[in-house]
């Protein structure tokens, strides 16, 4: 195996490490989203608006990996 095969590898970890917890948090964010709107139908508008906030800010993470990867993957971090 020779370094752009590690290059590969590491790229490939990198993305989908990085996707782990983003998916996670998007995933507990719809939840209490979902149980906040079974409880509290009313506040819809709100709830649905702090909840696409955090859902932006848990997919900063997962562009943040992204942009790590695509810097490995095309030999811009030597």
């Amino acid at each position: 195996m020779d370094a752009s095969t590690f290059k590969l590898l590491a790229a490939g970890l990198c993305m989908g490490l990085g996707a782990i917890g983003p998916g996670i948090g998007v995933g507990l964010v719809g939840m209490g989203a979902l149980n906040a709107l079974g409880r509290n139908p009313e506040a819809r508008g709100q709830i649905m608006t702090y909840m696409i906030l955090a859902i932006a800010m848990a997919e900063a993470i997962a562009i943040y990996a992204l942009l790590i990867t695509i810097l490995i993957a095309f030999n811009v971090v030597k």
